[in-house]
Parts: C-alpha cells; structure tokens; sequence
C-alpha cells in the first residue's frame, strides 16, 4: 500500500542553525526558494504586478502611492519610507510613509516619476531609536522616574548622529550643542527634553538619521509614460462622413475625403480636443458587404463597413481611393500637429474576403468543416463580410505582419493605435508586439477597444496597453458611478488607464436614448470631470440619440452609409459649448488631469452626485488645486440635496459655528458661493444641471 504523500508547506528557516536547515531541506518536499523576511517585516507591497512580474503603471509628473503592511515585534518604534531608482539604481526620490490604517500597520507614501522610462521601486523600514526614546522619555519625565537613565540614552543617539555629521555641515554645531545641553544635569529634566526633541535637531536628523537594522524590500519594476497615456480629450470622426454630399444631380453620395477631413480639424480644435482619431482607412471589401443598418442586401452605392477591411485596392497598408492617398494623410497628420492635436488611428485585425492576405497567406485563417473559411461571429450575430485572423497556424508570419503596418504608420505621424476587440486575439502575441513599441517607439500609445470581462480588460492593459475603453457608459446611477470612480483610481490604477466614452458608433445606451439632450449634457460633464481622459464620437453635438430597433447603437449608423451633419444645429442645443467648456475646464485644472485622485462626498438625494478631485503639489509646482463636481443625474427633473463634504480631502476643516470654510467658483456660470461642510444645491437638467466648482479654502 503506498504511502499518502506529505503536504507541500513552506517553512520558515529564519532562525535555524545551518545544519538544521541543511536536515529540513533533505526531508521535505522540493518548492519554491524561501523569501527571507527582513528584520523588520515588509510584506504585501503594492503596486505590484503579478509579484513584480511586469510593471505598475506610472506616468510622467503623476504621483502614485506605495504602501505595504510594516510591522516590528515589541514596542520600539520604526519607520519606512519608499525609494524611486531609475533603470540604472540611481536614487530618483524618496518619500516617507505614514501609517493609513491604524491597527492594521498599512503604510503608504507617494512618489512621482519626472520623465518617461523604466524605474523600480522598494521599501526601506528601519527600527527608530529616536523616535523610542522620545516616546518613552516624555513619559518618564512626566512621572519623575529613570531620569539619569533618559538621558544617558539621549547622549548614545545624539552621539551616534553627531559622529555621522561632517563637522563642516551645519547640523554639526546643532547636534553638538544638544549633546551638551543634554548632558548638564544642572538644567531641569523638562529643559534637557525641550532641547533633545527641538525643531532644529527634528531637522538635522532628517538629513543624518539614526537607524537599526535597517531592511529593504524586494525591488518592483513600473514603467512610467508620457502624459498622453493617461491624459486625453479625443473626437472621433469617419473620414468619408466629413464633407459628404449627396449629388441630386448624379442621385449619388459623393464621399467624403482626407482632404475634407483636414478641413475639420479646425472645429476640432477650436472645442479643445487634443486627439483625433481615425476610424480605418483602408479600402473596403465587396464580397458579403453590409448594406444599411447592418444588413445583408447592399445596394450598389452603399458604401460597406470601414471594418472590412480590404480589396484590389490593398490591405491594412493602403489608403481607401475614395479618401485620398498618403500625401493626403500626410497633409492630415500635419496640420493636427500644428493644432496641437495627435492623430489616432484605428485599427482592426480582421479582413474582408477581398483582403489580399486571403490569397497570399491563406493559413492565417481558419478553415471550416466544410472546407470554407470562417467569417466573425459571436452567436446569434454573424459579420460574414469578416474574416478573422488566426494567430496559433503562423504566428510569426502574423506577427511581423503587423509590425510592418503599424510602424507604417507611425511613419505617417501616427502616435496613437486604437486597436478594435484586442481580447478576440491571444495574449501573448499583444505582449510581444507591445514589448517591441515600448522599446523601438516609445511615444506610440495603444488604446484598447475591450468591452469584456474585467480579467482580460485588466490583463490587456498589465502587459502593455497603456488605455482602456470602460464600462463607463452602462454606469448610470448614483451609486454604481461612485463605485467605479473609486475602482478606477484606487483598486484598478496600477493595471488600466481609463477612457470615458458616453457614445460610441457602436453604443447608444438606452439611457441615451431616452433622456434627450440633458442626457447628453450629463453624460458628457461625467466623462470629462471623471477620467482624465475622456471622448466624443461626432454627432454627439447634434444629440443623435435614436437608436436601430433592438440595438444599442444608433439607427442609421454611418458604419454602414453616409451621414451628412450640419453641425451649426449643436449651437442651439448648447452641447456644441459644453465641450468647448469642458476641455478649458480641464486645461486649467489639473487635477482633472490626474486619475488617483478622487473623493466621494455623500448626499441627501440619490440622484445628486458629489465628487472632487485634488493634485499633490509636488505633481504641479508646488501648486494646489481642487474642484468639486456635483451633477444631477436625473434628466427629467430638478433634484436638490444637501452635501456632506469631506472638507480634509479639501485641505480645510469645519468651524465650530458652521461657518464659510470654503469659497467656490462656478466654472460654467462664473457664479460665487460661500460654503461650509453642509452646503445646498438645486439642479435643473433643462437648466443648471451641475456645478463644476474651482476651490479656494478661507
């Protein structure tokens, strides 16, 4: 009868002689390499991504917290701070940590990477004998006890500052004098502490501490982006909707261009949009091409899905004739830049049946029982104008392929791909394609399109995708939008970079859908307060909000024909101003800018939502700033409520008369108000819907 196998423990070997380790490691089970905890224990550090495996999200001037559970036994006291080192071990910042959770021994501290690139960061926590004595020593001076004892101890630390000071330093003379002072029993027990624990040698042992057993952590990568990566207000605009007509004469669309496009990126711009993006470009098959609303009986003149990528005309690396050619989107990419705007470009790695990989690289697709090739599908919807890549039968051939593409058009002044349904291809292959950007063009920044399960959203962007569309647009009520904004810039920021999107080409919620323009006005007040970056699909000004029947998506969608706008409407419904407003708002503030940054402040009405949003000084010169939004979210009706602000979160406190704390100004109506921690509001959705407050403390 054989014997039931031992249980796999890991066993702590601190503590034994080596000849017992040696017998302990003969007798048990073979596992993985102990992690010999330090003498003062530093576990459970975060951010840290699969245990160090990839790096935490950082970006350029945005602080990021540090924390992990610090402890000691005993009593002495300790300390810790976190240490920031660039790629090559170089001591970029240190920052000390405080305890965040008394009792549970959580200790946090920020730090804030200056340039984009690699770093690593670690724990430092030492034992503080100054910090013991001061502790023990005002009690044992309060109560007239060990006097002579207090402050032979004093002089052993005061000692051992001094002998670290190079007698040039100032801090010399301060650590010298105290240790006199100290030393003279003349003086009362009352005075000698005064001097031990003064401001000035509080300042001089922060530059010359006293440490014991000092102990580091592990060292845990993160790897720090441009701003873009976090901080971005988008339009999306198809190319062949700009500048489309239809000829009564010739009874034909005439499309839209690259050149047309071009001429749009004034009004763009004038709104305060930084980034333009693109939806494809490429040629469009006809084999199986989708006619109206997404259906299967296209007339001669309908265009086709932009999504379909591919004829005679060419592939991912072509430009569709009806658009232009690459001086056209040359000229595009140009005139963006000298907007101050970067181009984004969509793209889909998925063929039409006209695509010449079809025929030049059949083994990247998948072949049916039935011999044919296999067209997109997720049941009961079917995209037969689509075939989808299969990356397992030549992943190599694929993956160099695609390389090729995109750095195509980074060539063309591409810095942004918004990739389509990222989480319909293997991880692996992302990991490395993404790998390869990081280092051969750093400046390229991928979003991804991944409206799927928060295992591969959050995985997506841990191996390298530096944006992520959200759930954001299903997040209606009070409560959940508080949750999210809470997931998204504490539980969730070291993994994903958000982006709010209220519409898509592909999403109309019905809350969209019902709630006329106010719906509109809400929506994008959300986006544009919540995440730093945030975006808007055209039409949006105009409110189009009907939607294809048993669809979430708009009715008519210019997905599959053309759509002429005439944006002049938007300056009667206000929306075409709101964006304009939005994107100053966020220009001069900030703290709009930064995602891990938000507070919740309760209200009185389940339809009135408070948040507020604050920037570390060290991530803006020094500087503070600080907005409130509070926003009705009903819109159909007015809502007041009562607000029960978080005045610290604020950087004030409450006076005892309940009085003015705080002075507020009105970035949308320019209207000041005096406010104390308990303040009243009245929305009205067809009206004043929200405040978006500027903060100034009394």
């Amino acid at each position: 009868m054989k014997s039931k196998p031992a249980d796999r423990k890991v066993v702590s070997t601190s503590g034994l002689s080596p000849a017992s380790t040696s017998k302990l490691a003969s007798t048990q089970p073979q596992v993985a390499p102990f992690y010999q905890i330090g003498r003062i224990p530093i576990i459970d550090v975060s951010p840290s991504l699969e245990n160090g495996a990839w790096p935490a999200k950082a970006t350029v001037n945005e602080s990021f917290p540090v924390q992990a559970t610090i402890f000691r036994e005993g009593h002495d006291l300790f300390g810790a701070e976190c240490v920031l080192e660039d790629v090559d071990g170089n001591v970029v910042q240190t920052a000390p940590m405080k305890d965040v959770a008394p009792g549970l021994r959580r200790y946090e501290g920020w730090l804030t990477p200056t340039k984009p690139g690699a770093y690593s960061f670690f724990i430092r926590a030492w034992s503080d004998p100054v910090a013991t004595w001061v502790h023990n020593a005002q009690i044992k001076v309060d109560a007239g006890i060990d006097i002579d004892l207090v402050f032979l101890e004093a002089q052993q630390w005061l000692k051992r500052a001094k002998d670290n000071c190079p007698e040039s330093n100032l801090h010399y003379s301060i650590f010298s004098d105290a240790l006199t002072t100290v030393k003279d029993a003349s003086l009362t027990p009352s005075e000698r502490l005064s001097v031990a624990t003064s401001s000035d040698v509080s300042a001089a042992l922060e530059k010359f501490p006293v440490r014991d057993f000092v102990t580091e952590s592990a060292h845990f990568p993160l790897f720090a982006d441009r701003e873009r990566a976090l901080v971005g207000s988008w339009y999306e605009i198809f190319p062949r909707t700009t500048g489309c007509h239809f000829d009564h004469k010739t009874m034909t669309w005439v499309s839209g261009t690259l050149a047309t496009a071009t001429k749009e990126l004034d009004r763009i711009s004038e709104m305060g949009f930084d980034v333009v993006y693109l939806t494809p470009v490429h040629p469009i098959g006809t084999t199986n091409r989708k006619g109206k609303n997404n259906t299967l009986d296209a007339k001669p003149e309908d265009p086709g899905s932009p999504y379909a990528i591919g004829s005679k005309d060419g592939g991912h690396d072509a430009i569709h004739p009806d658009l232009g050619t690459f001086a056209d989107f040359d000229d595009f990419t140009a005139r963006a830049h000298e907007l101050g705007m970067e181009v984004a470009l969509d793209i889909a790695l998925q063929c039409s049946p006209d695509h010449p990989w079809v025929t030049e690289h059949p083994q990247w697709f998948t072949n049916r029982a039935d011999g044919t090739i296999a067209y997109a599908e997720n049941p009961p919807k079917k995209y037969q104008d689509i075939y989808p890549l299969n990356f397992d039968n030549d992943p190599e051939g694929i993956y160099q392929e695609i390389k090729r593409v995109l750095e195509l058009w980074v060539s063309h002044g591409v810095t942004i791909f918004r990739v389509d349904n990222p989480h319909t291809k293997p991880l692996d292959f992302w990991q490395r394609l993404l790998g390869y950007f990081r280092q051969a063009h750093p400046e390229v920044i991928f979003l991804a399109e991944a409206f799927t399960q928060p295992p591969m959203m959050q995985t997506l962007g841990m191996i390298g995708f530096h944006q992520s569309y959200t759930y954001f647009a299903w997040r209606n009520e009070k409560e959940e939008i508080e949750e999210y904004l809470e997931e998204i810039s504490r539980e969730s920021d070291s993994r994903i970079r958000p982006a709010f999107w209220p519409t898509t080409h592909d999403i109309l919620t019905p809350y969209m859908q019902r709630g006329g323009i106010p719906a509109f006005h809400i929506r994008a007040i959300l986006a544009a307060m919540g995440s730093p970056t945030w975006g808007i699909y055209s039409g949006y000004e105009l409110a189009e909000n009907i939607a294809r029947p048993g669809a979430e998506e708009q009715i008519d969608n210019e997905k599959y024909e053309f759509k002429e706008r005439n944006y002049q409407a938007a300056e009667h419904n206000g929306i075409a101003k709101l964006l304009r407003d939005l994107n100053a708002i966020r220009a001069q503030h900030p703290s709009l800018r930064r995602l891990r940054n938000v507070t919740i402040h309760p209200t009185t009405n389940e339809k009135i939502l408070c948040f507020s949003k604050t920037i570390r000084p060290e991530e803006n010169n020094g500087h503070e700033d600080s907005v409130i939004v509070v926003i009705n979210l009903d819109p159909y009706a007015s809502r007041d409520a009562t607000i029960n602000l978080d005045l610290s979160a604020l950087g004030a406190q409450a006076r005892w008369d309940a009085g003015a704390v705080l002075e507020v100004r009105d970035e949308l109506s320019n209207e000041t108000y005096l406010w104390n921690d308990h303040p009243y509001v009245r929305l009205d959705p067809h009206g004043r819907v929200a405040h978006i407050l500027n903060v100034k403390v009394l």
